[in-house]
């Protein structure tokens, strides 16, 4: 599978590319006058920014893992963990890889179905991958935002964690094809496939079909009854990182964008016969096990951004307003997005309304 999502996300960055770069270098047509112009080298340039396997596009540069540690531990540990161990919002970076591994070039943990975890250094076949996500995608909230230093230099920390280069080392565009030659799973790749050989045979053959076309465009993500529970209840298989949640395939019923802590759909949920909420009483847990309970650390910490707000920032916001508890307890409850940005924040329709009186209270109180 790591060899598939390599290949498929080198073919299609490449693709992209070239299509982009294509319409922007098209001259003036003749056809539409005034529309169009020839692009100019650096508006070509600052499309072109992906590096390849053989590091071509790579710009010159270097980082120390010194530094790295420095811009991971500002920028990328709330995520991913100060030793890239994760922090329940996405998986783990770095683990499961040996020394030998390093020699053979094959990570022999991928071939155990007993392991627990797949982490990017497992993975991951090409450094210069790596390099390119990092470059262009990274930090998530703010992508692109890294110097050409900064992501040698998380690079070269990450590289670290796995003891593929040592802590005082220093990659730059120089070392870097050195450093490949000591990738755990640079081996794990193969270009024996028609995504990357384009005289060779495609992977997926399919036909055309000019018959009984849809006429409307519709963008949704349903499972249909017939495959709800095909591989089983997703619900049991599901790793709870981030606001997303599996829904109970295990019931009958159309699959909704949001669902109880069961993960159940909210229909389902209250056909099942879901517990009335309480109106007014004190709670028996505390916030901070309400908190646990509901899976809120996954998006929040008590002092850093995450994926939503942290717990401090939230207090400061709302210090003195007195409508904020009863907003806050009904934002919980109901999800949603909009006061702290896009991300959606998943509705949690299973807690009463004094377990959400309680741990909105904790929250404003300081989450201490």
């Amino acid at each position: 599978m790591s060899r598939f999502i390599n290949c498929v996300r080198y073919s299609l960055a490449v693709i992209a590319l070239g299509a982009a770069v294509a319409a922007f270098a098209q001259p003036a047509s003749s056809k539409f006058t005034g529309v169009g112009r020839t692009a100019t080298p650096a508006e070509i340039k600052a499309w072109d920014i992906d590096v390849r396997p053989d590091f071509k596009g790579l710009p010159p540069g270097s980082g120390s893992v010194a530094k790295g540690q420095d811009v991971w531990e500002a920028k990328c540990a709330s995520c991913h963990g100060i030793f890239g161990e994760s922090t329940e919002v996405f998986t783990p970076i770095a683990g499961g890889t040996s020394k030998k591994d390093i020699e053979t070039g094959r990570v022999a943990n991928l071939s155990r179905l007993d392991f627990p975890q797949r982490t990017t250094l497992m993975k991951v076949a090409t450094v210069s991958t790596l390099w390119d996500y990092i470059n262009r995608a990274m930090p998530w909230n703010n992508p692109k935002t890294l110097s050409v230093e900064e992501v040698y230099a998380v690079t070269a920390y990450i590289l670290s964690l796995g003891e593929i280069v040592p802590d005082n080392f220093v990659l730059s565009d120089k070392n870097i094809a050195d450093v490949q030659k000591r990738m755990p799973n640079r081996n794990g790749m193969t270009e024996k496939h028609g995504l990357w050989d384009i005289k060779g045979k495609p992977d997926v053959i399919g036909t055309l079909c000019m018959k009984d076309c849809a006429t409307e465009l519709k963008i949704t993500s349903v499972l249909p009854e017939s495959a709800r529970d095909a591989h089983g209840n997703l619900r049991e298989q599901h790793r709870p990182i981030g606001p997303a949640r599996a829904i109970d395939t295990s019931r009958p019923g159309a699959a909704a964008p949001a669902g109880d802590s069961a993960g159940r759909p909210i229909a389902v949920a209250a056909a099942a016969g879901a517990a009335p909420a309480v109106k007014s009483g004190v709670s028996s847990a505390s916030g901070p096990e309400i908190s646990k309970k509901s899976n809120c650390t996954a998006c929040h910490a008590p002092a850093a951004k995450m994926v939503g707000p942290s717990w401090a920032d939230i207090a400061k916001k709302y210090k003195g307003d007195a409508k904020a508890p009863a907003m806050l307890a009904q934002k919980v409850k109901a999800g949603g997005a909009g006061n702290w940005g896009a991300v959606p924040m998943p509705p949690h329709p299973d807690l009463k309304d004094n377990e959400l009186a309680a741990v909105v209270q904790w929250v404003l109180d300081g989450a201490k």
